[in-house]
């Protein structure tokens, strides 16, 4: 299993919910066996940039490639890039248990 994470600051200026909206065009795309996209809770004291968090688990790394092949991940990227200004994404290999 290969978990997709991506975590996003909004732009000032710009709403967080629009932002969280404009990412969940993303649980549209059939690829993913569990898709999520929630507000952080900025509870660590160390750093309270990040707004938004996108989860997405997928069976192998052939259907995230499918996932972000969809034309539909390229329109909501082309919608959501100018009202963010930080993305950090990692996707992560890890064992079923």
């Amino acid at each position: 299993m290969i978990r997709h994470i991506v975590f996003f600051s909004v732009r000032e200026g710009e709403e967080v919910e629009t932002v969280r909206a404009g990412l969940m065009a993303l649980a549209d795309i059939p690829h993913a066996d569990h898709f999520e996209v929630t507000l952080n809770t900025k509870v660590d004291p160390m750093c309270d940039a990040i707004d938004l968090v996108v989860y997405a688990e997928f069976i192998d790394a052939a259907a995230l490639a499918a996932y972000k092949a969809h034309p539909l991940y390229a329109e909501t990227t082309r919608k959501v890039r100018p009202m963010r200004e930080l993305r950090f994404s990692a996707d992560v290999v890890a064992e079923n248990r």
